[in-house]
């Protein structure tokens, strides 16, 4: 994590070709592909294709996108560059004979593409927990491993701080601060990607 309070966001748009874009390509390369293996009938060849296709788009367009503070904003923009690229995808197939991509699939593009929509919903839910998971792996690291536990314990595993700080032996203030400090590195990381 480096030491300065800017996003991953600001960073990119700051230094698009810097250790911000293997960062993001590192985030957002398994959701993004999680998504289209579960949605669609592509193969994995094409699967990788539109991953690469979709994050090119975000590194041409993300010196013009604006979050602006808005909850969900990247992940909606993230979500438009998807059906955006999908729909470029389909077309490029459709003069092809051995186009893929059932009528189920286009009726959720449709979907993906309304906010409201429950397949959209589902995509910026999964969206927030996949990425939150990458991100919980990338915190971990900056650890000891008595404070990881002491914050997984009392945040996934609902357990007190008093019983946390006995069961590894530590003071309560000390189990106070783990989760504390581990809360404001993952904030840190997630800061204009994961809304709450």
């Amino acid at each position: 994590m480096s030491d300065t309070s800017l996003s991953l966001l600001d960073d990119l748009k700051r230094q698009p070709d810097g250790p911000a874009w293997g960062r993001l390509v590192d985030l957002y390369t398994p959701v993004l592909r999680g998504w289209l293996r579960r949605y669609s009938d592509l193969s994995a060849a094409d699967v990788d294709d539109l991953v690469q296709d979709v994050l090119l788009a975000v590194a041409r367009d993300l010196p013009k996108f604006d979050h602006a503070g808005r909850p969900g904003a990247f992940r909606g923009w993230l979500r438009t560059v998807l059906v955006h690229r999908l729909k470029h995808f389909w077309r490029s197939r459709d003069r092809r004979p051995a186009a893929v991509g059932g009528s189920d699939f286009a009726g959720d593009l449709r979907q993906l593409e309304d906010a409201g929509t429950p397949v959209s919903r589902l995509f910026d839910h999964e969206h927030d927990v996949r990425l939150l998971g990458r991100l919980l792996d990338q915190v971990e690291v900056q650890f000891a491993p008595a404070t990881w536990q002491a914050f997984r314990q009392q945040v996934f595993d609902g357990r007190s701080p008093d019983q946390v700080a006995t069961e590894l032996k530590m003071p309560l203030h000390s189990v106070y601060a783990a989760k504390s400090r581990v809360l404001q590195a993952l904030r840190t990381l997630a800061r204009g990607l994961v809304d709450g």
